[in-house]
């Protein structure tokens, strides 16, 4: 019998499949990670990501349980599917961290981001930007005569369609809150 002519790696079936799994596209990433609430902790957290060169594009901080003194940090990050592995067993190791958890990875889940506007104009411009409130389902927070504070819920790409739109009609300012997110279903 002849010896069979199979290239190392050459399919992905084989049992000596040498491909990286992983591609070099960039993704974005939303991590929640529960931890305990002390000082010092989100400090070692951010730490972590500026240590190594790593870049949040969002992050938000909150006690969830009073009793247990936990907080939640969600952090939106973008990288290679090889960082965003390694960010995680980072974050998994440092010592006041119970868990880590990739929404983008583990199923479904819902996020949201609230955004406050400041819009100063007069006249055609301050009633197109009261019409393109009502359709974002923004609200009116304050008014003066000469500028309008709206505030919006929604997705971070909800946020940036809105100001996208504000911008030519006199957007002045914006705050933003950061991405606080869930996985849905029952866990």
């Amino acid at each position: 019998m002849s010896a069979l002519k199979i290239k190392k790696g050459s399919t992905s079936h084989s049992a000596y499949n040498l491909r990286p799994t992983f591609s070099d596209e960039p993704e974005t990433h939303t991590l929640a990670v529960l931890v305990d609430n002390e000082p010092g902790v989100l400090a070692r957290v951010i730490g972590l990501f500026a240590g190594r060169g790593y870049n949040i594009d969002s992050l938000t901080v909150a006690e969830v349980d009073h009793t247990g003194h936990t907080s939640r940090i969600t952090v939106v990050t973008t990288g290679t599917p090889q960082v965003i592995e390694q960010i995680k067993a980072q974050l998994g190791r440092i010592v006041p961290v119970h868990e880590v958890h990739d929404l983008t990875v583990d199923g479904a889940s819902v996020e949201r981001e609230l955004a406050l506007f400041k819009v100063a104009g007069s006249g055609e411009k301050r009633v197109e930007a009261l019409r393109l409130a009502d359709i974002f389902r923004a609200n009116a927070v304050d008014s003066t005569l000469e500028s309008f504070v709206f505030e919006l819920t929604g997705t971070p790409g909800k946020i940036d369609a809105f100001a996208d739109l504000m911008r030519p009609l006199g957007l002045v300012e914006v705050a933003r809150t950061g991405v606080a997110a869930l996985s849905r279903g029952a866990q």
